[in-house]
């Protein structure tokens, strides 16, 4: 099991996390961050077995994973 972390006033919504993630872990937010997006959230940490494709694809570089 790996830990997702999502720094929410980074994350700008654009949802390239959730579709490249191969358990679909993660959603976008209903809640808007401080600068009106809706960020990525983590649905199920539980899950993730690390692979780190969300943080690798992430272009503001708002995601860490730590295993």
């Amino acid at each position: 099991m790996a830990d997702i972390t999502i720094d929410t006033e980074r994350c700008k919504g654009c949802g390239l996390c959730v579709a490249n993630c191969p358990l679909g872990l993660l959603l976008i937010s209903d809640r808007l961050n401080s600068f009106g997006y809706n960020p990525a959230t983590v649905a199920s940490n539980e899950r993730c077995t690390g692979c780190q494709n969300c943080a690798v694809i992430c272009p503001d570089l708002a995601i860490t994973i730590e295993k």
